[in-house]
C-alpha cells in the first residue's frame, strides 16, 4: 500500500491536493514534498518502527510529513501542541526517538525520552512489518491514554486499493485537528478521492464559514458545540453557506432541541450524525433522519452490541492495545467497552443517552446530562448549556448547570427561567440545584463542551 499511495499521488498530478492560507498544491507537489521528508529521515537516521513524534496541525508539508513517516514504517505519534501532561505521556509511553517539527519549514530532531527497546512497545508492528500510529485521549480525567493502532490497516480500511476518482474531486474540510481520529480519517478520505484538502488557518466560527462560502465546500464535519456558536453568531446568515449539502456532527453527543435549530438553519443540508473513538476509528452510520438523533452503525467493518445499556465495538481498524493503561476497556472476547450509555428503538436506530461517567448520582437517582441540556434547549432564552454534578453533603451529588441566555434577561431571570422552564417536564430531583450564568462559552481544543468534573 506505501507504494500504491506514492504513485497515485503522481497519477493525479496537476489535481490540487491542499488549499491552506490561500495557496494551492497540488498532488505531484505532495508527492514531491514526501519524497524530500523522506530524505531528511533518512540524515536523521529515522529508522522502521522508530516512534517519531510528529508535532504541528494540518499543512501542505504536515501531511507530507505524516505520508513519510508512514512510508517509513515508523511508529508516528501526532500532537498539535504540547503541555505538561501530553509531554510526559508522550515521553514515557511512547519513547520517541526523534521529534519531526513542521512550522513552515520541517525539522527532523532527536527527542529526549527514557531509554527502551522499539520490541517492548511495537512488537507486534515489527512482526507484521507494518507502520504505526499513536493516538492520545484527551486526558480530561488524568493522564492522556496513548492509543496504539497498526497505520496499514488504517489506511488500508480507509483508502483501500482501488482509486474513486471523479471528474470534479470535492474540497474536504480539515475541520478536526491533526492528532484527533476523526482529522485522521478526513484526511484518508481525501486521499481515497483524490479530493481537495482545505486547511483553515484558525477555527473560528467566522473562519470555517469564509471557507465554505469561498471554496463552495459540500461537506462540513464538526461538533454540535461548533454547531452550536455558529447559530449563536448568526455566521450561518452573514456568510453564504447553501453549497453545503451534508453536515456531519460528532465527538460529543447532540442535544435533540439544538438538532431542530441547527436544522432549521440549514434546510437543504443532510445532517448526518457520526460515531468513532479513538481506539476503534470511525464508523460508516446513517442517520434516522435529519431532525434524528438516532442513527445506524452501517459500516462492514463495524459489529456492534448493548450491554447493560452501554455500546460496545468490535471493528477491523481497532486499536492494538494502551502503551500507559491496562487494556480493562476490552472484554475477553474482544469487544471494546466505549462508555457510552444509549437505547436502541424498534427499528434498530440507537441513541446516545450520555457518558457513564458523566452520571449524577443525586441521593441514588441518576440524572443524565444530556436529558436536561437537551430540554433546556429548547426554551428560546437559552444559547447554550452544560450541565454536571458537584458533590453534596446531603445527597452526595447536586445538579449544576452553566448557562450562557439568549436574550436580554437579568442574571436572576435567567436562575429563575431555568426552574420554571424544567418544572413540570422532569422529576424533582432533576432540578438544578445552582445555575450558574455565564458570559463566554467554554470549548475544548477538541469542539466539545467543557464539563466541569464532578
Amino acid at each position: 500500500m506505501r507504494d500504491t499511495l506514492i504513485g497515485r499521488l503522481e497519477r493525479w498530478g496537476d489535481r490540487t491536493a491542499v488549499v491552506h492560507e490561500g495557496s494551492s498544491r497540488t498532488y505531484a507537489e505532495l508527492a514531491g514534498e514526501i519524497r524530500r521528508i523522506e530524505t531528511l529521515l533518512d540524515e536523521a537516521g529515522v529508522k522502521a518502527h522508530d516512534a517519531v513524534v510528529l508535532r504541528g496541525d494540518f499543512s501542505f508539508s504536515h501531511i507530507a510529513a505524516l505520508f513519510a513517516l508512514y512510508r517509513r514504517k515508523a511508529v508516528t505519534v501526532p500532537v498539535v501542541a504540547f503541555t505538561e501532561t501530553t509531554l510526559t505521556a508522550v515521553r514515557e509511553a511512547c519513547r520517541p526517538r526523534h521529534l519531526v517539527e513542521v512550522d513552515g519549514d520541517v525539522a527532523v530532531e532527536p527527542f529526549d525520552s527514557p531509554p527502551g527497546e522499539a520490541a517492548e512497545l511495537y512488537g507486534g508492528l515489527i512482526d507484521s512489518g507494518s507502520a504505526g500510529l499513536v493516538l492520545l485521549s484527551s486526558g480530561s480525567t488524568g493522564a492522556p491514554k496513548a492509543v496504539l493502532h497498526n497505520f496499514d490497516a488504517l489506511v488500508e480500511e480507509k483508502v483501500g486499493t482501488s482509486e474513486r476518482v471523479g471528474k470534479k474531486p470535492p474540497h474536504i474540510l480539515l475541520f478536526l485537528l491533526a492528532d484527533h481520529i476523526g482529522g485522521i480519517n478526513s484526511l484518508l478520505g481525501v486521499v481515497r478521492s483524490a479530493a481537495t484538502a482545505v486547511v483553515p488557518a484558525k477555527r473560528t466560527p467566522e473562519e470555517i464559514c469564509s471557507l465554505v462560502e469561498r471554496y463552495g465546500i459540500r461537506l462540513l464535519p464538526t461538533s454540535p458545540t461548533f454547531l452550536n456558536l455558529i447559530l449563536i453568531g448568526d455566521f450561518h446568515e452573514k456568510f453564504d453557506l447553501s453549497s453545503l449539502r451534508l453536515i456531519t456532527y460528532g465527538t460529543e453527543p447532540m442535544p435533540e432541541e439544538l438538532l431542530k435549530r441547527v436544522h432549521a438553519a440549514f434546510p437543504r443540508a443532510r445532517l448526518l450524525q457520526t460515531f468513532g473513538t479513538s481506539e476503534t476509528g470511525i464508523s460508516t452510520t446513517q442517520s434516522e433522519s435529519s431532525s434524528s438523533t438516532y442513527f445506524k452503525i452501517s459500516d462492514e467493518g463495524v459489529e456492534y452490541r448493548v450491554v447493560g445499556g452501554e455500546l460496545q465495538l468490535r471493528t477491523k481498524t481497532q486499536f492494538m492495545g494502551y502503551l500507559n493503561y491496562s487494556d480493562e476497556a476490552v472484554t475477553e472476547d474482544g469487544w471494546f467497552r466505549t462508555g457510552d450509555l444509549v437505547e436502541e428503538n424498534a427499528d434498530g436506530y440507537i441513541k446516545v443517552k450520555g457518558r457513564a461517567k458523566e452520571i449524577i448520582n443525586v441521593g441514588g437517582e441518576k440524572v443524565l446530562p444530556l436529558e436536561l441540556e437537551s430540554i433546556l434547549m429548547g426554551s428560546p432564552h437559552i444559547a447554550y448549556c452544560t450541565v454536571y454534578g458537584k458533590p453534596n453533603s446531603i445527597t452526595g451529588q447536586a445538579v449544576h448547570v452553566d448557562v450562557k441566555p439568549g436574550g436580554d434577561m437579568s442574571r436572576a431571570e435567567v436562575r429563575r427561567h431555568v426552574r420554571e422552564f424544567l418544572d413540570g417536564k422532569v422529576e424533582p430531583f432533576k432540578i438544578p440545584a445552582k445555575v450558574t450564568v455565564i458570559d463566554e462559552i467554554p470549548v475544548s481544543a477538541r469542539f466539545k463542551k467543557k464539563r466541569i468534573q464532578q
